[in-house]
């Protein structure tokens, strides 16, 4: 009977410590269950981390009018919406650079210059006035899969050429750019009103084969043309046969249609161009029945930066400061700080 008892207080020990062995842990634990559990928000380890600008880009606070919205941030993070938007990310990382740094240097030289938009803001995100931009949200939804290794190109080259401006006489230039050449780049005064030293006609080495839509073709009716023609030029006498409506084209250095006569009336390449809508001012035209037809190379006003001519050089070996130097004639590329203006005033 003795040993019956010993047995079942043994049992009853052991059943004691068992307990004891798992019941200690969460002992332990409860104290700092809040700690260990509370409801703080997880961190996401496949978030990246939030960008922050260079030492010189972040000293220069801007006011991006969007819409009818004025946002506030620093030219880094305005830069990165720019690059975004302005040149395809797949594009070399060197290509990038150099779009980064000449989107920089045309802020700057906005800034310098009073831009377009008085006392609301420094600069727009409308592409026809300032520089076109892209949030990162809409970005990665257009790269889809590619999204975290395009944001972080664009966002290496921002970073990798913090400060970096494009400068003629010590001040930021007019860093236009464009989307593609006809083999060679355009002067500005071919274009526009100033002919600016470092806007010059300059080789730019893109391929057809490397740009989408390089070649187009534009096919006008009869009443289609005439309409867009006397909208733009109304003095122009159409009341010829369309052989006469266009006529005395004058090429300039770069290949591109300088000035044409139009019904009788002189006009600037450009000027066609854009009443027509033409990719470019680099075109040629042939009256067909009923109509006629325009034959295009290139996209954009062809003036500074070719963005495809940027990323063969890229390709074939040039960093981004020989791409520059390259194409914007007799500058230099350093460090500059807006803080430092000193003379505003149109280079």
């Amino acid at each position: 009977m003795r040993r019956n008892n010993h047995v079942r207080q043994s049992v009853a020990v052991s059943a004691a410590l068992l307990a004891a062995l798992f019941l200690l842990p969460l002992l332990v634990v409860v104290p700092f269950r809040t700690a260990l559990f509370g409801r703080e928000t997880p961190v996401d380890e496949t978030e990246g981390q939030p960008f922050v600008s260079g030492r010189l880009d972040g000293e220069t606070a801007l006011r991006v009018l969007d819409g009818d919205t004025v946002l506030e941030m620093d030219l880094g993070e305005y830069l990165l919406g720019v690059v975004r938007a302005e040149m395809p990310a797949s594009f070399h990382l060197e290509a990038l650079k150099a779009q980064a740094a000449a989107a920089r240097t045309y802020t700057l030289y906005k800034l310098q210059t009073g831009g377009n938009h008085g006392d609301a803001a420094d600069i727009c995100t409308d592409s026809a006035c300032c520089q076109a931009y892209i949030g990162e949200e809409r970005a990665r939804a257009n790269w889809g899969e590619a999204a975290d290794a395009y944001e972080g190109k664009i966002e290496e080259a921002v970073t990798a050429t913090d400060g970096q401006v494009i400068l003629y006489g010590g001040v930021p230039i007019l860093a236009v750019f464009h989307s593609s050449s006809a083999g060679l780049t355009r002067a500005s005064g071919d274009v526009w009103f100033n002919d600016l030293p470092y806007l010059q006609a300059v080789s730019s080495p893109e391929a057809a084969e490397s740009v989408p839509n390089y070649y187009s073709r534009v096919e006008f009716s009869r009443e289609e043309l005439r309409q867009k023609l006397l909208a733009a030029f109304p003095e122009a006498d159409l009341s010829r046969g369309m052989a006469d409506w266009l006529t005395d084209a004058q090429a300039d250095s770069a290949g591109s249609v300088s000035t044409v006569c139009v019904g009788g009336v002189t006009a600037k390449g450009s000027a066609l161009r854009a009443a027509l809508g033409l990719r470019s001012a680099c075109f040629t035209w042939e009256v067909q029945e009923g109509g006629v037809v325009f034959f295009v190379t290139g996209y954009g006003h062809g003036v500074g930066m070719s963005q495809y001519g940027a990323n063969a050089m890229a390709e074939a070996g040039a960093g981004y400061e020989e791409i520059l130097t390259h194409y914007y004639t007799g500058v230099t590329v350093e460090p500059y700080r807006a803080a430092d203006f000193t003379n505003p005033g149109n280079p």
